[in-house]
């Protein structure tokens, strides 16, 4: 599969990146959909106050057939890293389809970011701030997930793994 990655610049792009995991998921019973203007506003610098200490950049995957295939965001914290002494750069949002190739299309542009604005670490999946909803769901994919949790796939695990992350 060819994949090209795309970065999120205009409204639409925005939202078919809040809306991928919904539609990702929309036969999984395990799954709870995102409210999606929620997230639009916690990704919009103008509407989320972790814009202060924080920048983002997202990113959408898509087929050769123009399809979304995946998305992903790339976050620094700079007070985090000022006040730890750390260049780490987070990672989010992180829903992919069953493809080693678009998970790690994903992960090289996310990991190239980081590069560029001089990041030494990765982590993630997490969000802008500490208490932000973090990781990747192991094991329970037959359950709902509790309030702070979001569900993923079983296959994210292993996507992670062989890229690397542990």
């Amino acid at each position: 599969m060819s994949t090209k990655i795309k970065e999120v610049v205009t409204k639409k792009e925005l939202k078919d990146f809040v809306h991928f995991p919904n539609h990702l998921y929309k036969n999984n019973p395990y799954y709870v959909p995102q409210i999606e203007s929620m997230d639009r506003d916690t990704l919009n610098p103008k509407k989320n106050h972790a814009f202060e200490v924080c920048e983002g950049k997202y990113w959408l995957a898509y087929d050769e057939n123009d399809e979304i295939v995946g998305r992903v965001a790339g976050i620094i914290n700079h007070r985090y890293n000022e006040k730890t002494g750390e260049k780490i750069c987070r990672f989010g949002w992180i829903d992919f389809i069953d493809n080693q190739d678009v998970s790690a299309a994903l992960m090289r542009t996310v990991e190239q970011y980081a590069k560029d604005k001089g990041m030494t670490k990765m982590s993630g999946p997490t969000g802008f701030l500490e208490f932000d909803p973090s990781g990747i769901l192991v094991e329970g994919f037959d359950q709902l997930p509790t309030a702070y949790g979001k569900y993923n796939a079983p296959y994210y695990e292993s996507h992670l793994l062989a890229l690397g992350y542990e």
